[in-house]
């Protein structure tokens, strides 16, 4: 793997040092009339990630350099000295390398403007031409694994900065390929469950909503070409689940996705909200432009947070709020994956945007018969004392769901262990479920 990265950077090195030398000389130079894509890259190198994602993508010339251009950084970053070069004349760097420089790395850190230079010089059709592998739909950007990051609102497109994104940064130099987690950059963490799809207990309605969720997911092509609907119908699914805390919103989002082999992160949504303006979108922009090339689903826990009711524009906050969560609607409208909202009270949802839904879906408390199941199901493997004849009495007399009753199994199996005894009795259940009532301001 080494060998391959070292290859690909001498190659990266050699049109670096062609191009200056092409740009300095003097007009009637033979060397102005020699071509940096004559520089023929090295094999790639099939057993190396590097190597394989070139193969797998089928990267050009272009943007096979636009690529190593975005590795020097990490890797080689003195290859990219000579564009500290000053013009003389105006005392300042030569606009047309581009760069920029970080906070705390000292070296040049490469625009789309440093490729332009490298790929194109200065002709213009040939520049044109590579502009092109910064759209959003070519490979580079599409595929994740460039980011391009952009400045001040009105400065051009090229300016902007040339990133690897982390997960490819990742397993192009080391082989590993990890999943996004949570940081400050990207505030979505992936959500997992050790429960399976059995393991669910819904209401009947509930159960066959969320059965048409799944049937969307495996079939949505089939639904929109075999029955004609493509014209008039996205790719994307939007649906809200509402209902009691503690009724399986969560718990069913992340079940469908391991399922369905999908997965599915939760967006913290008091990352991405930002009082300062424009953040708000920026952070969103971020999280969905990664998502919308994988199969992931985006699972925006209480929800009415960001995407609740606009209010009257009285000063500059509220357009700003407003304009938010106009952002909003319009992002999770084209996002062409699954966005799951969840919300403990659908009012709170903004109305424009609850229109937009394809669903919604209702989680109700359990009723007795789903309460027994879940009493089972959740001390399944736990030694309980008289425990069908205890399982029966509790969920005919007590309104729980399911997240109140893993409480009050965590509640019962601690104060086992603080008595002293093995198996779990009926009044280490009833003083956590008491517990458990009074934190909802309940009487046991």
């Amino acid at each position: 793997m080494e060998d391959t990265l070292k290859n690909e950077i001498d190659w990266c090195r050699q049109i670096i040092d062609l191009r200056f030398e092409q740009y300095f000389c003097a007009e009637d130079d033979e060397r102005k009339l020699l071509d940096v894509h004559l520089c023929t890259p090295p094999e790639p190198d099939t057993d190396s990630p590097y190597g394989e994602s070139i193969l797998r993508l089928q990267l050009s010339f272009d943007e096979r350099l636009i690529l190593t251009l975005a590795l020097l950084p990490h890797l080689c970053p003195q290859a990219l000295d000579s564009f500290f070069l000053n013009n003389k004349v105006l005392g300042r760097p030569y606009t047309e390398f581009g760069g920029w420089h970080g906070k705390s790395h000292s070296g040049f850190l490469p625009t789309c403007e440093t490729a332009l230079f490298l790929l194109a010089g200065d002709n213009l059709a040939l520049r044109l031409q590579i502009m092109r592998l910064f759209e959003n739909d070519q490979k580079l950007v599409s595929s994740r694994l460039l980011q391009l990051e952009y400045g001040e609102p009105g400065e051009p497109k090229n300016s902007a900065a040339l990133r690897l994104s982390s997960e490819y940064l990742e397993y192009l130099t080391t082989g590993v390929q990890n999943k996004p987690d949570y940081s400050l950059h990207f505030p979505a963490k992936r959500i997992t469950s050790r429960l399976e799809w059995e393991d669910l207990v819904l209401a009947d309605t509930t159960r066959r909503e969320i059965n048409q969720l799944i049937t969307w997911i495996n079939h949505s092509e089939e639904i929109l070409d075999g029955f004609g609907l493509r014209k008039n119908l996205k790719n994307g699914y939007r649906v809200l689940f509402y209902g009691p805390p503690g009724t399986g919103k969560t718990l069913t989002a992340t079940l469908i996705g391991k399922k369905l082999g999908m997965d599915v992160y939760r967006v913290d949504l008091s990352q991405v909200v930002s009082k300062y303006i424009g953040e708000t979108e920026k952070n969103l922009s971020n999280i969905f432009d990664q998502a919308e090339s994988r199969n992931w689903i985006l699972f925006f826990d209480e929800a009415d947070s960001l995407f609740g009711a606009r209010t009257q524009t009285n000063n500059s906050n509220d357009r700003a709020a407003n304009q938010e969560i106009s952002y909003l609607l319009q992002r999770v409208e084209d996002f062409p994956g699954i966005v799951i909202l969840a919300s403990n009270l659908k009012s709170n949802i903004d109305e424009a945007f609850s229109r937009r839904f394809q669903s919604s879906v209702y989680f109700s408390m359990p009723d007795t018969d789903e309460r027994l199941t879940l009493w089972k199901n959740i001390f399944e493997k736990t030694p309980v004392e008289n425990r069908e004849e205890i399982f029966e009495y509790f969920a005919e007399k007590y309104e729980l769901a399911g997240g109140a009753l893993t409480n009050v199994a965590r509640y019962a199996a601690i104060s086992a262990i603080m008595d002293k005894h093995e198996v779990i009795n009926k009044l280490d259940l009833q003083q956590a479920i008491s517990r458990e009532l009074l934190k909802e301001g309940k009487i046991a």
